[in-house]
């Protein structure tokens, strides 16, 4: 018996074209596509890009000024939670921040660093509160879930978001110990 090479290989092309471009095609309209329309449907996302790794949903978004970013995170878990499954989301927060905003969160940075450091978040919202003398166009708004907490400042045209997580990243073995 003998094996021609032309057959078998447009057959092996073939088999791996339908294979991957289903597996694409699935991916995409499955998968992503949906998850995308559950995104930016909510009010104030203005642009998303949504990554779907194998233990990770990775969210980049684009937001406008005051949107509240606990409630954004509830929504996709609840609404994508059958596309997310048991996967971890991640947002990345596109930046449009300020020299204003910026020295607000500077100065507010020790206090908030203080108070995560010593699970005292009520501390948080009572030392932004302290700087809002001296910022006074600036909105600020703090909100906490199970795994965040979330400070957004907002000067009206431009907004600084930041994420903090409740379970700080554990240290390692140090190398130069």
């Amino acid at each position: 018996m003998k094996i021609r090479l032309i057959p078998v290989v447009l057959t092996a092309l073939l088999s791996g074209a339908l294979l991957f471009g289903g597996w694409f095609l699935y991916r995409e309209f499955a998968v992503q596509e949906p998850l995308e329309k559950v995104v930016s449907s909510y009010e104030g996302v203005k642009q998303s890009h949504i990554t779907i790794n194998r233990n990770e949903v990775t969210l980049k978004l684009d937001l406008q000024p005051g949107t509240k970013l606990r409630e954004l995170v509830q929504y996709i878990n609840t609404e994508g939670k059958s596309i997310i499954g048991d996967r971890t989301i991640k947002l990345d927060v596109e930046e449009h921040s300020s020299q204003v905003l910026d020295d607000y969160w500077d100065q507010a940075l020790f206090s908030v660093a203080e108070a995560m450091e010593s699970r005292k978040y009520t501390a948080i919202p009572e030392a932004l509160k302290k700087l809002s003398a001296q910022y006074k166009n600036v909105a600020v708004t703090t909100e906490i879930d199970d795994k965040n907490v979330y400070v957004s400042l907002s000067d009206g045209k431009e907004s600084k978001f930041i994420i903090l997580p409740r379970e700080p990243e554990t240290m390692g073995v140090w190398n130069n110990a």
